[in-house]
């Protein structure tokens, strides 16, 4: 299920370009186009839902992917391994949670203190 008017079904489907870090039958990432950090990529479910919020039990699995890929995308992309090095995953819901496109997505970012910023 896609949302023709969000920005990140555009972007799964390839109407709007993007960097890919890695794509299969559930889950797509990509570069972040305004990166806090050396290592920021996003990671989003093919499946348009819409925040964190609508998770629901069927989603878990699906959920648990993605929190399994993410060390392992890290690193491919540059992260240094734990403990020395290591990585933050942030998933931003709703609008007091700072979330800006509504299409669950989950930011990986990596490097020395990223989080500095904000």
């Amino acid at each position: 299920m896609h949302d023709p008017h969000c920005l990140f079904c555009k972007i799964i489907v390839g109407q709007i370009p993007s960097r890919k870090v890695y794509e299969d039958d559930e889950i797509f990432a990509f570069h972040d186009i305004h990166p806090w950090a050396p290592v920021h990529f996003l990671m989003v479910p093919r499946l348009h839902l819409p925040s964190l919020a609508h998770a629901q039990s069927e989603h878990a699995a699906l959920l648990g992917r993605m929190m399994a890929l993410a060390p392992r995308l890290a690193l491919e992309q540059g992260c240094k391994p734990y403990p020395e090095g290591g990585f933050r995953v942030v998933v931003n819901t709703g609008l007091e949670g700072g979330q800006e496109i509504h299409h669950l997505h989950v930011h990986v970012m990596g490097g020395p203190r990223p989080w500095l910023k904000g």
